[in-house]
């Protein structure tokens, strides 16, 4: 079942789409899971970033890539605003927490 749709945006897409097709394959099983709960849980890989922002938050994925998201939950969508390797995700985390 479905719960949420996930979006991604152009430049998360290009990245995605130049990435070798297994992994490709293997980060697009973790964005889907978003589909069904894209709130973090317990133990999980997900977290909120700010908390005078709700709906912003990070995946990792792998311990190599890191995702930045927004949760809308009226609409019940996701939207991915970054998808990169983990390392550069760190030097972003002050614009997203902002």
């Amino acid at each position: 079942m479905v719960n949420f749709e996930v979006l991604i945006d152009e430049d998360a897409q290009k990245f995605l789409d130049n990435l070798p097709e297994k992994t490709q394959g293997d980060v697009r099983s973790k964005l889907r899971l978003l589909e069904e709960d894209p709130f973090p849980g317990i133990g999980g890989n997900k977290e909120l970033l700010n908390p005078k922002h709700k709906g912003l938050y990070r995946l990792h994925i792998s311990r190599t890539y890191t995702a930045f998201y927004h949760i809308f939950p009226v609409d019940k969508t996701v939207k991915i605003l970054w998808l990169g390797p983990i390392g550069q995700a760190h030097n972003l985390y002050g614009r997203f927490k902002k």
